[in-house]
């Protein structure tokens, strides 16, 4: 953007929101530069409007002056999803915050997309209601980044993602109209157009509003703690208690590596000698709790389990929770920095691609640590480096690459919920054929023609397969 055009659009955009939401000094745009990925891009301004009329303002002064825009809910995002690569305009939704209605006799809510994941629940909870997807970073993390990147969480494995809890969204188009799809109404005739949204990552529409499905919390819950001495056996637990028929609401691994930094920093009593830990989590009606979780514990006994330690209380049973929410950022106790991959593998396949990732990281002389989704094959290796030894980032760029290589080659894919962003847009052409994503490429040149919202984003750019498969 000129200086001249930044200068036109700021006056625009102030007359629009005041003065004190639209951010341009290259010291105010700082923060907005990062996500939580190992990208970095500086935007041009950063607005934060309280409205959808706002918004829909906004989008119009950037389509006349052709300046790309780019929605960015927490920054919490893992794949560089909020990225300004192009500079522009990021609208920032931290003023659009509220939750607007909740209505428990037709288990709906409507939110702005500001609002904070586990503020919902929190509202919910008191009246004996839940909002279910509860990604790691539900903390500090948004319901409108969660559904621009269909986001998952550790009880995915019963509950499913983002996608399947929402049910119905209010957006701003690249021409700035703001449009209802969906609706709190289920089974509405045409083109499941929420579903399309959902997961598009701000390439097709900018969310102001977003309905979703709230439901009532179980009547028992018991959270399970399964201490092995292999990956191996911990791995093989998971396959049989799926094989088994029962589908607990959760099953989280950690490694070793990532016990000890959970250790050192939460002090939830996990054993820092074991190869790895599964916490576990069944929930339902008080009898058919007791059943699973009798199936679960002789399962993890046949599976040669060291320990079986069951939550004696709410208490005992939030702190094993918050050690594994907390994992991420308990790596830094041990590590300046880490790269998270987001592949996801068949469950069988658990101990090989373990083995390969552990094969993958030693070869880079590079340290890794997991902690995953174990339920669902949803893996996030943790690559260790240091951005200040030279080369250790684009080690750490292959390292994943080739990752993500072993999750399609087994029959997985690249992403299970943190996105793909400007993370994994080569990597796309793993598991899509030329064709596959000239359509999708097609359904976005429909609803964004002028590619100004989000653009260079979860497509490969030209050139970029070609490099990786040279390398």
């Amino acid at each position: 953007m000129s200086e001249t055009t930044k200068a036109a659009v700021v006056q625009e955009l102030q007359q629009t929101l005041g003065k004190a939401h639209v951010l341009h000094t290259p010291y105010d745009v700082a923060l907005y530069e990062y996500d939580a990925s190992i990208e970095r891009a500086r935007p041009d301004i950063v607005v934060l409007p309280s409205s959808n009329s706002e918004v829909a303002r906004i989008v119009k002064i950037a389509g006349r002056y052709g300046v790309p825009v780019v929605p960015r809910g927490a920054g919490t995002g893992l794949s560089g999803g909020a990225i300004p690569i192009y500079g522009g305009i990021v609208i920032a939704f931290a003023r659009m915050n509220h939750i607007l209605s909740i209505d428990y006799d037709n288990l709906c809510a409507a939110v702005e997309p500001g609002v904070v994941n586990i503020h919902l629940s929190q509202a919910l909870n008191p009246h004996g209601y839940a909002y279910v997807p509860d990604p790691s970073s539900q903390r500090s993390c948004t319901i409108g980044g969660n559904v621009g990147e269909n986001a998952g969480g550790p009880h995915t494995l019963i509950y499913g993602v983002t996608t399947n809890h929402v049910v119905g969204l209010e957006i701003v188009t690249p021409e700035g109209e703001i449009v209802e799809i969906g609706g709190e109404t289920s089974d509405l005739p045409g083109y499941d157009l929420t579903g399309l949204l959902i997961g598009s990552e701000g390439t097709l529409c900018i969310v102001t509003k977003i309905i979703v499905r709230i439901v009532p919390m179980a009547e028992a819950v018991k959270t399970m703690v399964g201490v092995f001495d292999t990956m191996e056996d911990a791995s093989n637990t998971v396959s049989e208690i799926i094989a088994s028929g029962v589908i607990p609401a959760a099953i989280e691994m950690m490694d070793q590596m990532i016990l000890q930094a959970v250790e050192a920093d939460t002090h939830a009593g996990y054993p820092m000698d074991a190869a790895a830990v599964l916490l576990m989590e069944t929930e339902g009606l008080r009898e058919g709790v007791e059943d699973q979780l009798a199936q679960i514990v002789a399962i993890c006994e046949k599976n040669h389990a060291r320990v079986i330690r069951i939550a004696a209380d709410e208490a005992e049973r939030q702190l094993l929770w918050a050690g594994r929410k907390n994992a991420f950022g308990a790596v830094g106790r041990i590590s300046p920095e880490f790269y998270v991959q987001d592949g996801v593998v068949p469950r069988t396949q658990l101990p090989y691609v373990l083995n390969c990732i552990s094969e993958i990281c030693q070869r880079y002389n590079l340290k890794v640590g997991n902690v995953f989704h174990a339920g669902d094959g949803n893996l996030h290796p943790l690559i260790l480096f240091d951005s200040q030894v030279e080369g250790e980032v684009e080690r750490v760029r292959m390292a994943g690459h080739e990752i993500l290589e072993i999750c399609a080659a087994v029959g997985g894919t690249i992403t299970g919920e943190h996105g793909v962003g400007l993370e994994k847009q080569a990597e796309m052409a793993l598991i899509f054929s030329e064709a596959d994503l000239r359509i999708m490429q097609q359904v976005r040149a429909a609803w964004n023609p002028q590619q100004l919202f989000n653009p260079g984003k979860l497509f490969p750019l030209p050139g970029r397969c070609v490099e990786l498969r040279q390398i």
